[in-house]
């Protein structure tokens, strides 16, 4: 649906360019727009490359399953129906260790892999059989993984870089600021809806 919306908006860029006769002005912004992304592709791959390594760094070391060890306090508040040294709680940990330190790149495998588990465990509970409904743990995982709780947003931080920005990391502590309101609620909401079910 997104593919058809931006060819969509392109589309009607280029025609309405052409009609007022600065379809010049269209070829020449097309053109620097691919410049700037490739640029920016660039930067980003060197960040990410940093980053990733440093969390498989953290991996190896044991650093990244000492960190989870200690979350799990949290992990119990939030999934408190996942059973003890189930796969998921790993996997939900270093999740949430890895959107922590901005690394959306890096949540994102060990986010489908809680998402499987969480979906095995569903099946263990029903017998083998899918409701074809997320389970409460998946859709808790899911907003808590949207809100994404950041100490370095790396991301903005590369972009304000690109742009030219003077203190590209100004944006710290307004982004551990709201994201850290928007995890707040995102565990309120989903705790109250958890109990609200679990009544019915």
């Amino acid at each position: 649906m997104l593919n058809y919306l931006w060819a969509f908006m392109m589309l009607i860029g280029i025609v309405y360019g052409a009609v007022t006769g600065n379809i010049e002005a269209v070829s020449n912004g097309i053109l620097d727009s691919a410049v700037e992304a490739v640029t920016l592709c660039m930067k980003m791959l060197g960040i990410i490359a940093m980053w990733t390594g440093i969390m498989h760094i953290g991996e190896k070391s044991g650093l990244v399953d000492a960190a989870a060890k200690r979350l799990s306090p949290l992990i119990r508040f939030l999934f408190p129906n996942i059973p003890d040294r189930h796969p998921a709680k790993e996997h939900i940990a270093t999740n949430m260790i890895a959107n922590f330190l901005g690394l959306g790149w890096a949540a994102t495998p060990a986010g489908l892999k809680a998402m499987e588990s969480l979906k095995e465990l569903d099946e263990e509970r029903s017998g083998g059989k899918l409701s074809g409904i997320a389970s409460d743990e998946m859709c808790t995982f899911l907003v808590i993984n949207i809100s994404s709780l950041q100490l370095i947003p790396v991301n903005m931080i590369a972009y304000r870089s690109q742009y030219g920005s003077v203190n590209p990391a100004a944006i710290v502590v307004p982004a551990l600021i709201a994201t850290t309101i928007s995890t707040v609620a995102g565990i309120v909401f989903c705790k109250i809806k958890c109990r609200k079910n679990f009544h019915e």
